[in-house]
C-alpha cells in the first residue's frame, strides 16, 4: 500500500492552529469531515479519544499517528497535519509532536489498517524525511515530499 493511495492533497493541513491534544485531534477530524463525505466528526473524535486512552499515539521524534476504525467508511483514509509550534501529546519520548498522520479505517478491516500503520512507521523513521516535512510550509510541497518518499519504498 502506498500512502498516496490513501492521502490526497486536500487532506493536508500545513499549519495546525490548536496547541492542545484534544483540540488538535478535533481540528484534524473537522478538516477530514469537511473534505470527505460521510464522516461524522463527533463520532470520529470519540473513536480517537478512546484510542488515546489505551496509550498515546505519539510515537516519538515529533510524530503522532492517531488512528481508529469508523463505521460507514468504505476505504482507509489518511490526513496529514503539521504544527509549527508543537503539541504536548503524551508522546513516548515526552517531547512535543509536530507531525500528525491521522489514519481512519473501515470498522472491519484489520489487515489494511495494520499495513498502513507499518508503512507510515517505516517512512517516519527517516530523519531527513521528517526534517523536509518540517521545513515545508504549504500543502502542495508537503504532499510532494510525502509522495517522493513514499515512491522510494517497494510495497
Amino acid at each position: 500500500m502506498k500512502m498516496c493511495d490513501i492521502l490526497t492533497k486536500d487532506l493536508i493541513i500545513p499549519d495546525l492552529r490548536e496547541q492542545d491534544k484534544e483540540k488538535v485531534l478535533a481540528e484534524l477530524v473537522n478538516h477530514l469531515a469537511v473534505n470527505v463525505e460521510g464522516i461524522n466528526p463527533d463520532e470520529l473524535l470519540g473513536v480517537l479519544l478512546e484510542r488515546e486512552k489505551l496509550g498515546s499515539t505519539g510515537i516519538g521524534d515529533g510524530v503522532a499517528i492517531p488512528h481508529g476504525k469508523l463505521k460507514g467508511i468504505q476505504k482507509i483514509i489518511a490526513l496529514f497535519g503539521k504544527s509549527s509550534h508543537g503539541v504536548e501529546f503524551d508522546s513516548m519520548d515526552g517531547k512535543p509532536v509536530y507531525l500528525f498522520f491521522l489514519l481512519i479505517a473501515p470498522e472491519n478491516s484489520a489487515g489494511v489498517h495494520l499495513k498502513a500503520l507499518a508503512r507510515l512507521s517505516r517512512l517516519l523513521k527517516n530523519n531527513g524525511f521528517r526534517q523536509h516535512l518540517m521545513d515545508s510550509s504549504d500543502a502542495k510541497s508537503l504532499y510532494s515530499i510525502i509522495a517522493q518518499e513514499d515512491a522510494q519504498y517497494v510495497v
